[in-house]
């Protein structure tokens, strides 16, 4: 068994004296394991770390085995390192994805998202917003989206400004009523309408996490979600 695709580096970690085991999300093969023979040696060790878009050939004897990745680098984006904000989110990315991804299930759509996302890391300011979206994008792929084309209770498309923390779908202000207080905000880019001030950009990130939290993490079992989300938000609030 054996094929050739593209990935970015999820997770690397030790296996014996000098190989690694290493995870990756990849265009056709979704996320996927395999050794790296050399992989914590001086030469390769540099190249393999998380966020790293490499060229892979994975080779098994069964479809069900390891198996082994022959490597060669295509990106590092190790330009993240000088920028503490842009690191935190590229180990956010890579931390959910490992966390969140089935394995060896194709996510083209997230795939290209995801690309897309590191390498707009760094100086670029629109990549927080970017990062927003993508988390969008990830409950959309794991069966958790968001519905906010309509109030679920007037099914009014006008002044939409909540999103119910149980159903995921939006509210309008005169639907929510005296509920207002116990529904998640609706920040107009959440919505895909313009830009975002620090606090909406904020404010969609608590509606996102509410469901990574409490929606799609549980479907996986008892872990919790990554600490790697939780410190980008964190900075998040320093920077803005």
């Amino acid at each position: 068994m054996d094929w050739r695709d593209q990935g970015v580096v999820l997770t690397v970690r030790r296996h014996g004296e000098s190989s690694a085991i290493v995870e990756a999300f990849t265009a056709a093969h979704g996320r996927h394991a395999g050794i790296v023979r050399g992989g914590a040696g001086r030469k390769l060790s540099p190249i393999l770390q998380p966020g790293a878009q490499l060229d892979l050939t994975w080779r098994a004897r069964l479809e069900d085995h390891l198996g082994t990745y022959t490597v060669e680098p295509v990106r590092s984006r190790t330009a993240v390192l000088e920028d503490r904000l842009a690191l935190a989110g590229l180990n956010a990315v890579a931390a959910l994805l490992a966390f969140l991804l089935p394995e060896r299930e194709a996510h083209p759509a997230l795939y290209a998202r995801s690309i897309r996302l590191l390498d707009m890391l760094g100086p670029n300011d629109d990549w927080p917003l970017a990062y927003l979206h993508w988390e969008q994008a990830l409950l959309d792929e794991a069966g958790f989206g968001l519905d906010l084309t309509a109030c679920a209770v007037t099914g009014s498309r006008e002044d939409l400004a909540y999103v119910s923390p149980r159903t995921g779908r939006a509210v309008s202000r005169e639907g929510a009523g005296d509920w207002a207080g116990r529904l998640l905000p609706l920040p107009l880019c959440l919505l895909g309408q313009g830009t975002a001030s620090a606090s909406e950009l904020l404010d969609g990130l608590r509606t996102t996490g509410h469901f990574l939290e409490n929606h799609l993490a549980p479907a996986l079992g008892e872990r919790p979600l990554p600490a790697a989300r939780e410190r980008l938000i964190t900075l998040f609030r320093r920077h803005f």
